[in-house]
C-alpha cells in the first residue's frame, strides 16, 4: 500500500439536459443519471447507487485483505447495503445503512471467528467510516459442503 495521503481525482460532465458522464483515468466511463425517486430515468447508475454501491464493495475489500492478513479461508462472499435517505433539519442526507453480508466458508471452519473477521471488515470500511449515517450488520455464514 502507498503512503497517505492518498488522492483520487473523478471527472463528472454534463449538457444542459441529459446523463451525466463520470471519468477517471485510466477507467471505463461510466453514464449516471438521477435515480427514479428524483424523478430520474432509474435505468442508470446515480449519485446515491455508487455511493451505497461504494459501501458493498468497501466492506467485501476490507474483507478480503482481512481474511487475508489472517489466514482465513472463505470461498464467497455477498454484501448487499440498503441505504435510507431522509431529510433531517431541512438537509437530504443518508441517515442508515443496513449492510447484509453472507461469507460461504468451508467445513470445519469457526463460525465465531468468521462473523468476528465480517465485523471487523465493516467497521475497517473507510467510506462507512466517512460518513455520518449508522449502520447495522446483518451476518449470514454458509458452511460449504466438503
Amino acid at each position: 500500500m502507498h503512503e497517505f495521503p492518498h488522492q483520487y481525482t473523478v471527472t463528472a460532465a454534463a449538457q444542459a439536459e441529459g446523463e451525466i458522464t463520470v471519468e477517471a483515468e485510466k477507467l471505463p466511463a461510466l453514464a449516471t443519471a438521477p435515480p427514479a425517486q428524483f424523478d430520474g430515468p432509474g435505468d442508470r447508475w446515480s449519485p446515491e447507487m455508487l455511493l451505497v454501491g461504494a459501501v458493498a464493495d468497501c466492506v467485501v475489500l476490507s474483507f478480503r485483505a482481512i481474511a487475508r492478513a489472517s489466514k482465513f479461508n472463505w470461498s464467497d462472499i455477498s454484501c448487499e447495503v440498503e441505504g435510507t435517505l431522509d431529510r433531517i433539519d431541512r438537509v437530504t442526507q443518508f441517515t442508515h445503512f443496513v449492510v447484509r453480508l453472507t461469507l460461504t466458508v468451508p467445513p470445519d471452519t469457526s463460525e465465531e471467528r468468521a462473523r468476528m473477521l465480517a465485523e471487523k471488515a465493516e467497521r475497517s470500511c473507510l467510506v462507512s467510516n466517512s460518513l455520518k449515517a449508522e449502520s447495522t450488520l446483518d451476518i449470514h455464514i454458509v458452511v460449504s459442503r466438503a
